[in-house]
């Protein structure tokens, strides 16, 4: 019985800060490729700015990561019971490979992420090819799978 007044009591607590997930900031982690902390700030209904620091594991790019991107988000492209989300975008990349020279490319980012009902926390999914250009030129992938929470400011 304690333990059910606990949760209520948390639950009641937590329920004042529930912030929607279409504005504000949000960060949280990232698994994939780079891993780390991922972060997203909204600037509308359906624009946002996404961001994420963290290591990449595989090949030639291992290393620290660093990624921004201007998002554009689509609500209603399926009906089902969960708040799912599209969003499509463009950003830069730089990695930071531990033995060899920085990179810095453009990429482009598509992506889907689910809102969580009545908590300000959401779970995503994206791809991003990433063209790097300096200092040679090639195609990259992150791929990777994340939640964050969203404070209310």
């Amino acid at each position: 019985m304690k333990k059910q007044i606990l949760l209520i009591t948390i639950l009641l607590i937590s329920s004042s800060f529930v912030f929607g997930q279409k504005s504000g900031l949000g960060l949280g982690l990232m698994l994939g490729e780079p891993s780390g902390l991922a972060g997203k700030y909204w600037l509308s209904e359906s624009n946002a700015l996404d961001f994420g620091i963290g290591a990449g594991f595989l090949g030639d790019n291992s290393g620290l990561s660093f990624h921004a991107d201007y998002l554009y988000h689509v609500s209603d492209l399926i009906k089902w019971k969960y708040k799912t989300i599209f969003y499509y975008g463009f950003g830069i990349r730089m990695r930071f490979p531990s033995d060899s020279e920085t990179t810095f490319g453009v990429r482009g980012v598509a992506g889907a992420l689910m809102i969580v009902k009545n908590l300000p926390i959401d779970v995503f999914f994206e791809l991003a090819p990433s063209f790097r250009l300096l200092p040679t030129t090639g195609l990259d992938f992150d791929i990777a799978i994340g939640g964050r929470y969203y404070f209310k400011l």
